[in-house]
């Protein structure tokens, strides 16, 4: 548990700086996709370099947790909230810029506001990501991607600060990107990215966002709150078909239900709780791991505490 006096302490020195952008115990579920999660402590927006040093000074000062959300997509936040610091990159990091076919964007940018840059410019390589909700900076931390293609496949650099207020460039070269994770620590602030892309025809790129955008619409339930995609697809084949084929399609736990659209989604029926998302990840990843012997992997990130832990893989299988 925190202490009380450290929190009021690192608030105070944050308002100074900060005014309106920083707030004692903001419920979180309204900064999520999946529309769950309790409070956080100190909820903080930095809208430059500046604040952001602030932030994360007074952070070390005081001893508290530090955790960054962009657009609170495959994020699943405690019923009990964050005993910490969430901090939101604003103005500053929301900038972007395009030239000689490459786009250097804040990390707090939003991928289809890329993607749609890079039409407008007729530059190849983003498509992929249309209506996939999320900025720059988480999709760059969990490589993420669709249709066989990723994030990480575009990356010129990325620009992150450390805890201790390091700025550091790190080139194309010394990031290892993998199946939605990066070696790009945790520990670090994203702030920016270069992605590098390619002039294409932009009749072809038009065809190509519609029929991305057309799947997702026709096969994802984009209606209701979600976190996106629950669980990795493992090497043994695709995560949804395995949650439908071990008969977990509409299985619900309090108001979390498993997509009976895309069965690797799960959807909140609009009174969920953390907690029923989470119980029903575990309801599901039980049943396949008994029925098939696969142990799938969280996709989502957890943040906060939960009563119980999840399966925890020795090997992907």
């Amino acid at each position: 548990m925190l202490n009380n006096r450290y929190v009021s302490r690192a608030f105070s020195t944050l308002h100074k700086y900060l005014n309106d952008n920083v707030v004692k115990g903001k419920v979180l579920a309204k900064e999520t996709t999946m529309r769950v999660g309790g409070p956080a402590e100190i909820f903080a927006v930095a809208d430059s370099l500046d604040q952001l040093i602030i932030v994360l000074t007074t952070a070390k000062e005081w001893g508290l947790p530090l955790f960054v959300i962009g657009k609170g997509s495959n994020l699943l936040v405690s019923d009990n909230g964050f005993p910490g610091i969430v901090l939101r990159l604003g103005r500053d990091f929301m900038r972007k810029r395009v030239e000689a076919g490459k786009i250097q964007a804040g990390a707090a940018v939003s991928l289809p506001s890329l993607v749609q840059t890079a039409a407008k410019h007729s530059l190849v390589g983003l498509s992929f990501a249309v209506g996939i909700p999320g900025n720059l900076g988480g999709a760059l931390r969990m490589n993420a991607g669709a249709h066989g293609k990723s994030i990480g496949d575009t990356v010129g650099n990325v620009v992150t600060y450390t805890r201790a207020c390091e700025l550091t460039v790190l080139k194309r070269d010394q990031i290892d990107f993998g199946y939605r994770n990066s070696s790009l620590s945790r520990d670090d602030i994203i702030v920016e990215a270069t992605l590098v892309l390619v002039p294409g025809d932009p009749e072809v790129i038009k065809h190509e966002m519609e029929d991305y955008f057309s799947k997702r619409k026709n096969n994802q339930p984009l209606q209701l709150p979600n976190s996106g995609s629950i669980f990795k697809n493992p090497k043994a084949g695709s995560a949804g078909k395995l949650i439908e084929e071990t008969g977990c399609k509409g299985m619900r736990i309090g108001g979390a239900e498993v997509s009976t659209k895309h069965a690797n989604f799960i959807i909140n029926c609009g009174y969920a709780t953390a907690s029923d998302v989470y119980h029903l990840m575990k309801a599901v990843q039980q049943r396949v791991f008994e029925a098939r012997g696969i142990l799938l992997v969280p996709e989502v990130e957890l943040l906060g505490e939960f009563d119980k832990v999840l399966l925890t893989p020795t090997n992907d299988r």
